[in-house]
């Protein structure tokens, strides 16, 4: 029985010291910053790994009053592809770490 006591304390330990990695992890990609632009590079943004817009870059040449609806298209595609940069970190940093736990 003390046995089984020892275990339980020796994975209580292994399960704190993996919840510490987890969260040093989180907080650095949190500070991360991810590039996105659409496929013509005309607009380009920068996104915390906090999912955070930082910045918007749009070159002037994208802009033509008469095509708002163009500039919207371009700054939408750019935005999501550096959210999909981010999830694919988050998933990449932290997936060794929910790897088969079910429902994660």
């Amino acid at each position: 029985m003390a046995g089984g006591m020892a275990n339980m304390q020796q994975m209580m330990r292994k399960m704190q010291k993996l919840q510490a990695e987890m969260e040093k992890e989180q907080k650095s990609l949190e500070t991360k910053e991810f590039q996105g632009s659409e496929p013509s590079g005309m607009i380009k943004v920068t996104v915390t790994g906090d999912r955070r817009l930082k910045a918007i870059n749009i070159n002037p040449e994208a802009v033509d009053p008469e095509d708002v609806d163009m500039l919207q298209d371009l700054l939408l595609a750019a935005v999501n592809d550096g959210l999909e940069k981010v999830d694919a970190e988050t998933a990449n940093t932290m997936g060794k770490y929910t790897k088969g736990i079910p429902g994660l």
